[in-house]
């Protein structure tokens, strides 16, 4: 089995990808429900736009399921201090979630067009909200949040919500956003026809605009802005028993682009997401959908790798005493656990990448009003 150190890291990566995952699965089908009141100009048109995603979206819902678990497992006190200090912002993520099933079964249970409008604005709010604040929540790990813990490992948060709301987090709500937006617009790309992927195609290029406006914004905030950065200045065992107190941190304002620097192959992270930016547009302009889908991941990829590289080895700094910031070499479970849940990943991720494969293949196919006309009785 791997030693400590090297589990540690290979836990690093796997939630990375847990939650790269869940980006990619369940971030097409809340960018799609939040572009379905414009793409969609008909009920029926809304109708297809919700038939492209419900049949995945509880699927995709798995991802997330899963990486809130190994959180718990391998990182025990961030998950502490997450639910801690993000309390309120889970709960708004977490209401915003309970309309899509919701939404989903009784949207068209009834013919009213009130009823029906109403339910759309809801799917769509539904997934506006959990889009801005996952982007919030990440800009939020860059400022600092205020927690700290005493001698005794007791965890002290002092915050609340409208805290969270500062101007440098609301830039990354919309750098998440707008990236979610793209990649539902390209899935929508894929799955509709004629007028339909038109707009969705106008969607797509209004969505990259805003991306890469806001992205390069946040990357020059970090760099020249008066934000501090963090960075471990005293020796540390990595292979230690957990003790976030047992270091010495140090804030400075490059603090969060210093690994860029020490690691150059990080730097290839914004340059993927910025390359699949620029192939997302072009394909979308050329109509080529699966092309510009592929841009949308490559989008997703390179910007939640550009953040957790920026921020490794931290995973959540506090503001208020920087030493209690916890990090990937102290906030972890023990050896035994992390290697237990190793094995269980390499078994249960695998089959969750199939079983989600085969879900897609089976359902595949561009969706159109003709399709819906002819299943008036149908779920959706």
């Amino acid at each position: 089995m791997f030693d400590y150190e090297t589990l540690k890291l290979i836990w690093w990566v796997l939630i990375g990808v847990l939650l790269i995952g869940f980006a990619l699965t369940d971030g097409f089908d809340l960018g799609a429900a939040a572009l379905m009141p414009f793409v969609g100009k008909s009920d029926d048109e809304r109708r297809v736009v919700i038939n492209t995603i419900a049949p995945h979206w509880d699927g995709n819902q798995v991802w997330f399921i899963t990486a809130g678990g190994a959180l718990f497992a391998a990182w025990p006190m961030v998950y502490a201090t997450a639910f801690s200090g993000f309390y309120w912002a889970m709960l708004l993520v977490l209401f915003a979630l309970f309309v899509r099933p919701v939404g989903f079964d009784y949207r068209s249970k009834l013919q009213n067009p009130r009823w029906r409008n109403s339910w759309d604005w809801a799917l769509c709010a539904g997934a506006i909200v959990p889009s801005l604040v996952f982007g919030v929540a990440f800009g939020n790990l860059f400022l600092g949040v205020p927690f700290h813990f005493d001698g005794d490992l007791r965890l002290a948060f002092q915050g609340n919500f409208w805290q969270l709301l500062s101007p440098f987090a609301l830039l990354c709500g919309v750098v998440s956003l707008s990236m979610l937006c793209l990649h539902g617009g390209t899935w929508l790309m894929m799955r509709t026809e004629q007028a339909m992927a038109g707009r969705a195609r106008s969607a797509v290029q209004g969505a990259l605009l805003v991306y890469l406006v806001a992205f390069v914004a946040a990357g020059v905030w970090l760099a020249v802005g008066n934000l501090e950065g963090f960075a471990i200045r005293s020796a540390f065992d990595p292979g230690a028993a957990l003790n976030p107190l047992a270091k010495v941190v140090e804030q400075s304002n490059h603090g969060w682009l210093a690994n860029y620097g020490l690691y150059p192959l990080t730097k290839l992270a914004p340059c993927i997401a910025l390359l699949g930016a620029v192939l997302a547009f072009v394909a979308a302009s050329a109509r080529r959908s699966g092309l510009a889908f592929i841009g949308s991941s490559l989008v997703i990829v390179g910007t939640i790798c550009t953040a957790g590289f920026a921020l490794f080895p931290f995973i959540m700094p506090s503001s208020l005493d920087p030493a209690s910031s916890l990090t990937v070499w102290d906030a972890v479970s023990s050896q035994k656990t992390l290697g237990i849940m190793l094995v269980a990943a390499s078994i249960f991720v695998p089959l969750i990448l199939c079983y989600t494969l085969w879900g897609y293949i089976k359902m595949w196919g561009t969706l159109n009003s003709g399709h819906i006309k002819a299943n008036e009785h149908g779920l959706y």
